[in-house]
């Protein structure tokens, strides 16, 4: 019923996009049905659907959504279902159409490849054919009925037989097959018209057996099928398939055993070529021969055979092949000679020529190849020209040769044949690339002989065929550089990288990837050093190294350029120097950018670029070193090296050396900030560059700090003293901070204090208040040393009272007058002390000395004589403390003195003073 229900399904289905469940459904259900007992209405039924279900599937059979094997599937399950009743004395009609469905079915399975099941049904019919026969003949009432049965019978057991044997070969069960095959054989006789099929078939298990190498069988069956062949010549596969069958004969002869059945063979050739004349049939018996080790006498005669009957181009020039590889030399080239002749006339006889030439070449026949291509080249061979297809060919050997000759070193050899190519060049289509590739090539060829002027016109040629090409540009570098030509070598690689660059907008992936132009260059590089051209191998990597897409390799070109350029450095004058440093600046910037775009976490890469970084670092500070002369490029250097130096690990080293290269680079700027040449905007960007540069070291210096302790490293106080330089040129307001930060140092020391007393006053920077502040400071620290430093502490004492005091007349308020007082009064505190006089300089006694005098003088002048009297005073004490200049001053000074004593008196009395 389940059975009933798909079949209903499928037959009823208004589309066949799905059929595929239902047909997997049914195959399954069919090969698991169970045998019982049913009615002779329901048996009706079933039979009814199995019809219902053939015809169905016969009727799509040109339908392409049913598949070959979902339609054998669907007749499998009608047959099943046609023969699932066991009847005693089945109807004619039933066995009948169960022995077509078994047929058919089976067929089917043998062309889909299922072998076992088509036995299966085909074993059925077979029974079924031997049933029907004997109801045929137990039904007979006449003698001459039988025969007649016999023949009806034997139609459908040929058919079964023959399609039984087409299932058997990749079983090998070849007896079995063999015996099926002469049945029917013996069949054939009654059945003529079956002699075409049953020859064909055996031809094909012959070409099976062949290519399973089963040389025996394979040998039986081609037999077979020409002897059946031959039974009925009106229902033969005709003579061309007789001669067909018996050359495959031959061949399987030949590659059995040659030497025993070489005969054999031989008489199957004969055969054919009886059958039907053929050119395989002739080459087949050349090729007998030579593998049978004919003797030159019998091959010469199937040549002249073969020649005889004028077969067609290709087959000659197969069989001198053939000679060639039997090692028939003699014969294959007189085999030429007469083919060339026999085909003179023909368009095609430059194959034979072509031919010719590359078996002479082959066989180490040199100049007769050459003769032969001399001979082309001048038009002998009665007018004979090369089809375009066939000079391409000849072009391809001549290349070949010439190239082969080139890496033996032999560049004349090499020349005649480039020399050769270019003779067939005006012989056909021009082609403006292989000709400016053949110049490169002969230019190459004479740059090796040394002939520099032919090399050069080859050169020249090829521009006027391919102006662009980077290859041509570069023998035209090389003859440069062997002219000692340097600014030409350099023009040339300008345009090569101008070509690089274009290059690389192709989809070519030579081109795309940079490796032919990278070659190229390195090639250009190491050309250069060869013939002592050091600064053309220097542009060639600068060049080189930004074509390299390998980083290692790019890199490896970087280090040989540096070298290069350092080695030069004491033969150069300064303006080359100069532009060599700037072109190592820009190289090693673009060196950093591609380190700092390398990302990966993976151990080689990082290993790779702090090796690089490592190397590249060191560098930079050492050319820093050399700048000495260019401020500006040695900052830049010491900053390249920072940045380097970021790109390794953070040890202490490396710490260590970024925090020296910032302090460098600061010193530079801020050196470079105090040159009063510069205009105004440059030395403000000069030393607010310098601010972040000490910014950022501090920020270094805070991580170094951490690794450990450095307790007499000056870094902060340079840090601090560079930050002051900077704030105090930039009029920066919170300058005087910074001498508070100078006292909380752990070292300060009195010479930091004096530096930034100095530099606050320093143009265009103007802060007497944070000099005075800063010079107080040193008076502070001078007086709680052990042992006093006289010396400084003068030097201190003149500073304050310069800046306390002015030089001209005195404008000064009171408490300015009373602060420079009070220094003078700390001198002469100093100067009483027996131990310390000793030490303090004459000429800052004398300076103070003249500064008290003067003083009184200006307010004496001034008429302000009591002020007079007291600044007077004071120059006269310290004119006590003169050693050896005292006599000079004393009576002068005493003599003044009175003076001022008497108007001063005069005052007090308020008497007018006389003119």
């Amino acid at each position: 019923m389940e059975i009933k229900g798909l079949i209903q399904e499928l037959i009823n289905r208004d589309t066949l996009s799905d059929v595929a469940e239902v047909i997997e459904k049914l195959f399954s259900e069919v090969e698991n049905m169970n045998k019982g007992s049913h009615s002779e209405e329901e048996r009706a039924e079933i039979e009814e659907h199995a019809v219902c279900l053939w015809n169905w599937t016969v009727a799509r059979k040109a339908n392409p959504v049913i598949s070959d094997f979902q339609r054998v599937k669907l007749r499998h399950v009608a047959c099943r279902l046609m023969m699932h009743y066991e009847v005693n004395d089945p109807p004619e009609e039933m066995v009948r159409r169960q022995i077509l469905m078994a047929m058919k079915t089976g067929k089917g399975w043998v062309e889909v490849g299922e072998f076992a099941l088509a036995d299966e049904l085909l074993e059925t019919a077979m029974n079924q054919l031997e049933k029907l026969y004997a109801q045929l003949t137990k039904r007979s009432t006449k003698p001459t009925d039988i025969p007649l049965h016999k023949a009806d019978i034997e139609k459908n057991v040929f058919k079964v037989l023959s399609c039984q044997a087409e299932s058997q070969p990749t079983c090998h069960q070849h007896n079995l097959l063999i015996s099926q095959a002469l049945r029917c054989k013996d069949i054939l006789m009654r059945l003529p018209k079956e002699t075409y099929y049953l020859s064909l078939l055996c031809y094909n298990f012959g070409v099976e057996t062949y290519e399973l190498k089963r040389y025996e069988e394979s040998s039986f069956w081609l037999s077979q099928s020409y002897d059946i062949g031959k039974m009925d010549m009106k229902y033969s596969t005709g003579k061309e398939m007789q001669a067909k069958v018996l050359r495959l004969l031959a061949v399987v002869y030949l590659e059995w055993d040659c030497k025993q059945y070489q005969d054999k063979a031989l008489r199957a050739l004969a055969m054919a070529n009886e059958e039907n004349l053929h050119p395989a049939g002739f080459f087949l018996k050349i090729k007998i021969l030579l593998k049978g080790s004919a003797s030159d006498e019998d091959v010469s005669t199937a040549v002249d055979e073969l020649l005889h009957h004028r077969f067609s181009l290709d087959i000659c020039l197969d069989t001198a092949k053939l000679l060639l590889e039997y090692e028939r030399e003699a014969i294959a080239f007189d085999f030429l000679k007469s083919v060339t002749q026999l085909f003179e006339l023909s368009p095609d006889v430059g194959k034979v020529l072509l031919l010719h030439i590359k078996l002479l070449l082959l066989r180490m026949r040199e100049p007769l190849a050459k003769k032969m291509i001399e001979d082309v080249i001048a038009g002998r061979n009665t007018g004979i020209h090369l089809a375009p297809e066939l000079l391409n060919d000849l072009q391809i050997i001549l290349w070949e040769r010439a190239a082969g000759n080139y890496e033996a070193k032999s560049y004349s050899e090499a020349l005649q044949w480039y020399n050769y190519s270019l003779s067939f060049f005006s012989m056909g289509k021009v082609d403006h690339q292989n000709l400016a590739k053949l110049q490169r090539n002969m230019a190459a060829c004479y740059l090796h002989l040394k002939e520099l002027d032919k090399a050069c016109e080859a050169v020249k040629e090829a521009e006027s065929y391919d102006p662009n090409s980077i290859f041509t540009q570069f023998y035209a570098y090389k003859i440069a550089v062997l002219e000692n030509n340097t600014q030409k070598a350099f023009d040339v690689l300008v345009r090569m990288e101008k070509s690089a660059a274009q290059l690389n907008h192709q989809t070519d992936k030579l081109v795309t990837d940079g490796s032919m132009v990278a070659n190229l260059l390195t090639l250009a590089a190491q050309f250069a050093l060869e013939n002592n051209q050091q600064p053309v191998a220097i542009e060639a990597l600068g060049y080189l190294f930004y074509q390299l897409q390998d980083f290692q390799q790019a890199f490896t070109a970087l280090k040989c350029l540096t070298r290069l350029v350092l080695s030069q450095v004491e033969m150069k004058s300064r303006e080359e120097i100069t532009r060599d440093m700037e072109s190592l600046l820009t190289h090693l910037t673009a060196a950093h950018q591609r380190l700092d775009g390398v990302f990966g976490e993976e151990h080689e890469i990082l290993e790779m670029r702090t090796n690089e970084a490592q190397w590249f670092r060191k560098i930079a500070w050492n050319l820093a070193i050399q700048c000495e002369s260019c401020p500006r490029m040695m900052r830049d250097f010491f900053i390249l090296s920072f940045k380097f130096s970021q790109l390794c690990l953070p040890e202490k080293a490396i710490l260590l050396a970024q925090r020296t290269c910032l302090l460098m680079a600061a010193a530079v700027e801020l050196d470079m900030g105090r040159s009063s040449l510069l205009p105004a905007e440059q030395q403000t960007e000069l030393l607010v560059q310098a601010l972040e540069r000490i910014h950022s070291c501090r920020d270094t210096w805070k991580v170094l700090k951490q690794t450990g302790d450095f307790p007499k490293d000056p870094t902060d106080t340079i840090l601090l003293l560079y930050e002051f330089e900077a704030k105090a040129k930039l009029n920066d307001p919170a300058l005087a901070g910074l001498l508070d930060q100078a006292m909380e140092l752990p070292q300060v020391d009195i010479k930091t204090l004096e530096t930034m007393a100095s530099l606050a006053m320093e143009s265009p920077a103007h802060y007497p208040s944070v000099c005075k502040r800063a010079l107080q400071m040193v008076l502070t620290l001078l007086r709680k040393q052990d042992v006093m430093d006289t010396v400084t502490f003068s030097k201190c004492l003149h500073s304050l009272v310069h800046l306390s005091l002015p030089s001209g007349m005195s404008e000064t308020d009171a408490s300015a007058m009373e602060e420079a007082w009070s220094y003078f009064e700390d001198a002469l505190s100093i100067l009483s002390s027996t131990v310390l006089q000793a030490s303090y300089p004459e000429v800052e006694i004398l300076w103070l000395m003249t500064r008290a005098w003067n003083t009184g003088i200006y307010s004496y002048c001034a008429g302000r004589y009591q002020e007079a009297e007291q600044w007077c005073s004071l120059g006269m004490r310290f004119l006590a403390h003169l050693g050896t200049l005292k006599n000079s001053y004393e009576g002068q000074m005493i003599s003044l003195y009175s003076e001022v004593l008497e108007k001063l008196d005069r005052a007090k009395g308020f008497y007018p003073e006389e003119e």
